[in-house]
């Protein structure tokens, strides 16, 4: 258990947690009180402060995908498919949501099927998931509160595969697609990392059998949906007229705009995963502030050395990008760290995405993968090189100890756990993806008509247009 976690439990194991708290020692009756300075409730007991920072947080996740993440793929597609795009996230929202009510909390975050790579099926359609905190993973947060905030980030995932897939693929097929995919990969993966009888959950699970770490996100959200899109693109085929027709961005301005909305809500993403008010959320508060802000400054500075132009989509490119890579660290690294991963997430992704697409000539529409599946997999390792248990107690935590992560952080050895991680993430969403994406290319077909195609989704798919001309005459 976290130390400060144990302190606080101990100091209230004699008081009545329905008691009304006062400053000082005791009370006028003898029962304990908090002392001053210390806000935060007993353990198993939800606190508001908590509870109304993990609700924010909630809202900000959402944020990102809705409307963040549907402006800035909206803004980079043609007109003709804006709203498609825009639909598949919206799509995605709802068929998560239901999804994750039914099996998937219970399958990510129960714990009694007593497996390494699947929870349980105590939560099913959340029975039991009431205002309680669940302290396998909360001691301060309602349950409900901790559901909710978790499947925000069930609905990222599968939303950012869309940018690979953007304008070529079925609106069938993308939410037949993800619904397989959830099952197959979102879920055990999630598990696998964050549930406390995860394989990989080195902070929580005291018998895990690789000591990995993953604070926000790295593997879970970024690897897992940046590897499935580029299997996912190559299974589809190159959009019509790739490499031959001009495809800009329709709107650079919609894309900015995006891209300042997945800032601001990724401090719920990165931050909110502290699941506490804390100094810890604190840390990756800041820690995600400055790498984000210097890997969008390197990413446009390596455009101004190529090009001699810094553009606005360099600095969204970077600026995600930055995101991206100190999701999985923001919790564990100090501030001098975070300044080289944002360095190191403003050079790499932009090379991959500059002279890694054009060499093996992948039709990644929106760069998903040069984003999301290379910077994931560097904020993986990342996050082992430059990790301190300075930084978070819950390194050097029961778990931790128990396991031998905490051996690991001091040697600083940790890397060699991220790599096999960083492995059976890539094998996970490679080879879910090609079983689905194959069985569903015979079955129904993933690709629309060419006619449809050209004609764009928003009309063959939805019925309607993102923008309407009216004539001057």
């Amino acid at each position: 258990m976290d130390q400060r976690v144990a302190a606080i439990e101990a100091y209230f194991q004699n008081a009545d947690p329905s008691a009304s708290l006062k400053v000082g020692p005791k009370d006028k009756d003898g029962n304990a009180t908090i002392p001053a300075g210390l806000t935060t409730p007993a353990v198993g007991v939800a606190g508001p402060g908590h509870n109304a920072w993990m609700m924010t947080s909630a809202a900000l996740v959402l944020f990102m995908t809705l409307p963040g993440l549907a402006l800035f793929y909206g803004g980079l597609v043609r007109t003709k498919n804006v709203l498609s795009v825009m639909a598949q996230c919206l799509g995605l929202a709802g068929l998560v949501t239901i999804l994750w009510w039914a099996f998937g909390y219970s399958l990510v975050f129960g714990k009694s099927f007593n497996s390494p790579f699947f929870g349980g099926s105590e939560y099913f359609f959340m029975k039991g998931v009431d205002s309680a905190p669940n302290t396998d993973y909360a001691a301060w947060v309602s349950q409900n509160v901790f559901a909710m905030y978790q499947m925000m980030f069930a609905i990222i995932t599968p939303a950012l595969i869309v940018g690979a897939i953007a304008e070529r693929m079925k609106f069938s097929a993308v939410i037949l697609f993800m619904t397989a995919w959830m099952f197959l990969v979102y879920f055990p993966l999630a598990h696998m990392v964050w549930g406390v009888t995860g394989l990989m959950n080195g902070v929580w699970n005291g018998t895990a059998a690789i000591k990995a770490i993953d604070f926000a996100g790295g593997t879970v959200v970024h690897m897992s949906s940046g590897w499935s899109a580029l299997i996912l693109c190559l299974v589809l085929g190159k959009r019509l007229g790739f490499g031959k027709t001009p495809m800009p961005p329709h709107s650079l301005v919609l894309c900015m705009v995006g891209t300042g909305m997945l800032w601001v809500g990724w401090y719920g993403f990165n931050a909110g995963s502290a699941v506490a008010a804390d100094g810890i959320a604190a840390n990756a508060f800041t820690t995600t502030t400055l790498a984000t802000g210097t890997a969008a400054a390197v990413w446009a500075l390596l455009e101004y050395i190529v090009r001699k132009k810094a553009s606005v989509l360099g600095f969204c490119s970077g600026a995600v990008a930055g995101l991206v890579v100190v999701t999985p660290a923001c919790g564990f690294i100090n501030s001098t760290s975070a300044m080289w991963v944002g360095i190191l997430a403003g050079a790499i992704p932009f090379f991959a995405v500059t002279k890694l697409k054009p060499l093996f000539g992948y039709d990644d529409a929106l760069d998903t993968f040069g984003v999301h599946a290379i910077g994931g997999t560097l904020g993986a390792l990342l996050t082992g090189v430059f990790t301190s248990g300075a930084v978070n107690s819950n390194l050097t935590g029961d778990a931790a100890k128990a396991n031998g992560l905490d051996k690991l952080v001091a040697g600083g050895t940790v890397w060699v756990e991220q790599l096999k991680a960083i492995g059976i993430t890539l094998a996970l969403a490679v080879v879910g993806t090609l079983i689905i994406a194959f069985i569903l290319k015979a079955a129904i077909g993933l690709r629309p008509s060419v006619e449809a195609e050209q004609e764009g989704l928003d009309l063959t798919d939805h019925g309607e247009e993102g923008y309407i001309y009216e004539s001057k005459s």
